[in-house]
């Protein structure tokens, strides 16, 4: 029924309702009275514009009624009160006189009859429309207003393919109750009991206060059940109308990350970025994408997106310019080993900041290939840097890696080099130099968690170098934000690193996947491929002799990094390409844990 139709039909009622409410109670006070006497009809008049006024107020016409509650009552109750009141002021104007009697009757009449007619749809539709037969049944973690809301509407909901059965909930004084018809069983540890004795088919986490420590928790709880687990949509998708309550979500690898996202600083980070032209070199990458995406909100003058790959460039401009199409994109397909062409870029730009997250990241990749490493991520950074010294940049942001903390592969060593000439630029130019560490990204290019899904899909197994390496995680968006962040931050020099939380042993990252696949280790196994060329058993985010105890920022600290001996030209490294990979690797390992005493400056800034 469209929504005119509806709006008549219900005018319609109430009008009846209204009209039969006040003659009625006159007849009941009155059996012999007159029906046609002008009192009458002026109260009647009165109490039928004044019940659609307040109706309109109320929004009585606009509330769906097959949910109706305790809220749409109240409605009902003020719209007819008030309307009642109306009347009788109406009737002491008018006819100088009230009936009280026969309007204090009407009011209990005219709410029996509104809302049993309203309510006679809810109940019709519990009653009469029954649900889909193939429903699972399905268990609700969480009793509180998050669940009862689902329960609520799954119930309402005859196409739904839930059917909720039972709740848990840890809280004791909810044991053994019924919340809409559906009992309160237990506690969270209970539920593979629970589960197993009452053939629970699906599992809902409702409980959107929750923190990631305790969805772990629960969800560690929920693994032990053959049930599959989901949880409420995320409150944004809510929020934006792209999803109904009822749509379930799976529960995602990020979700489970122990730690709580860093929140910005948005009138510090909108003070530098905010009509300002703003610079992002490997700006298709995975992070550099992602830092596009979240600099895009503060609406800086212009964006430029630089990059080597032309059809990760094309896709995130037009991501950007359809999400954002008032936008100024500028793209620049170039190498930042290309010298030359960073000096023209920065100075054709002239950028007010510059986020460098160009690099090669891969460790068995640069340990194969090391002189690439060193062009890119240290000959690259020496030119976008130097480029942006010579432009006068205001602050220039380098991503780096906890591999550079007391490293072990090529990777780790060219990006702590590349720390060190940041380091040095701070110290010579006008421009503020910082660098920015993170832990693993969760779901960027070259990580764990895209192949461990590719091995899932395939049917496993799925393959960890040891039981015991541990890593720490982020995600995407949150590594993204820690570099806007810093940038606000910076004072110049500094290293950056994020609170991680708790490291992760990559062997519960493989279970936990292979579980929110729906699958099993019976059915996926996990093998042990052993540590590969480069790789620890455990990363850090600080050195012993770099850590500050105070957070500059919640859950943002700064490293006291050493100082850098820059002051000569390393010939070792001017020189790599003349070297054979292995001698190259072992003074790169040297020069990154500081074990020669002068340090790599490849060439005076110019």
């Amino acid at each position: 029924m469209t929504y005119n139709k509806r709006l008549a039909v219900l005018v319609f009622v109430d009008s009846m309702i209204v009209i039969f409410s006040i003659y009625i109670s006159n007849f009941i006070l009155l059996p012999t009275g007159n029906v046609f006497s002008s009192a009458l009809f002026v109260s009647a008049v009165t109490l039928l514009i004044g019940h659609h006024v307040f109706a309109h107020k109320y929004k009585l016409y606009k509330r769906v009624w097959q949910y109706a509650s305790i809220s749409e009552l109240s409605s009902i109750v003020k719209a007819v009160t008030f309307s009642v009141i109306l009347t009788a002021i109406v009737q002491m104007i008018v006819i100088q006189d009230t009936y009280s009697r026969t309007l204090a009757i009407t009011w209990m009449m005219h709410i029996l009859f509104i809302g049993g007619s309203r309510f006679a749809w809810r109940m019709y539709r519990s009653q009469y429309i029954k649900p889909r037969e193939d429903r699972k049944r399905t268990l609700m973690v969480g009793a509180g207003a998050a669940g009862i809301m689902v329960v609520r509407d799954l119930k309402n909901n005859s196409d739904a393919e839930l059917e909720p059965v039972a709740f848990v909930d840890d809280d004791v004084r909810k044991h053994r109750l019924e919340i809409m018809d559906v009992p309160v069983l237990g506690g969270t540890n209970e539920m593979a009991d629970i589960v197993q004795s009452n053939n629970i088919e699906q599992i809902i986490i409702a409980i959107p206060s929750l923190n990631k420590e305790g969805l772990n928790q629960i969800f560690q709880e929920c693994s032990k059940t053959k049930a599959k687990t989901q949880i409420l949509p995320r409150m944004e998708d809510l929020m934006l109308g792209n999803v109904e309550v009822h749509q379930f979500r799976d529960v995602e690898v990020e979700d489970l990350l122990g730690r709580e996202p860093i929140q910005l600083d948005i009138n510090g980070i909108a003070e530098y970025i905010t009509d300002k032209t703003v610079l992002v070199t490997g700006a298709g990458g995975s992070i550099g994408s992602e830092i596009c995406r979240q600099l895009a909100r503060f609406t800086p003058k212009q964006l430029v997106l630089l990059g080597h790959g032309e059809n990760s460039i094309y896709s995130i401009e037009m991501e950007l310019s359809r999400k954002l199409p008032d936008l100024n994109i500028v793209t620049e397909i170039a190498d930042v080993q290309d010298r030359e062409k960073m000096f023209s870029i920065m100075a054709a730009r002239q950028p007010h900041v510059v986020f460098h997250a160009a690099a090669h990241k891969h460790v068995p990749l640069m340990e194969r290939n090391p002189e690439e490493a060193v062009k890119n991520n240290v000959i690259g950074t020496k030119n976008v840097a130097e480029a942006a010294s010579r432009a006068k940049v205001n602050t220039f942001v380098m991503v780096s890696t906890d591999k550079a903390v007391n490293p072990t592969s090529v990777m780790g060593a060219t990006k702590r080099i590349a720390e060190m000439v940041v380091q040095h630029m701070d110290m010579i130019s006008d421009t503020r130099f910082v660098a920015v560490r993170f832990g693993n990204v969760l779901g960027s290019r070259g990580s764990v968690i895209p192949l461990f899904k590719q091995q899932i899909k395939n049917g496993g197994p799925v393959t960890v170098t040891h039981p015991d390496m541990v890593r720490y995680f982020m995600t995407i968006p949150e590594a993204s934000r820690l570099v806007l962040q810093a940038g606000a931050l910076a004072d110049g020099g500094e290293v950056f690193v994020l609170d991680m939380g708790e490291p992760v042993k990559i062997v519960d990252l493989a279970r936990n996947l292979i579980k929110l696949s729906g699958y099993t280790e019976d059915e996926i196994p996990i093998e042990f491929s052993g540590i590969r060329p480069g790789e620890k058993m455990f990363e850090e985010l600080l050195g012993k002799n770099e850590v500050h105890d105070e957070q500059v920022y919640p859950k943002i600290y700064r490293g006291k990094t050493p100082e850098v001996n820059i002051n000569v030209t390393y010939d070792l490294v001017e020189r790599f390409q003349d070297q054979s990979k292995e001698e190259l690797r072992k003074h790169l390992l040297d020069i990154a844990n500081f074990r020669v005493r002068e340090l790599v400056v490849l060439g005076r800034v110019e």
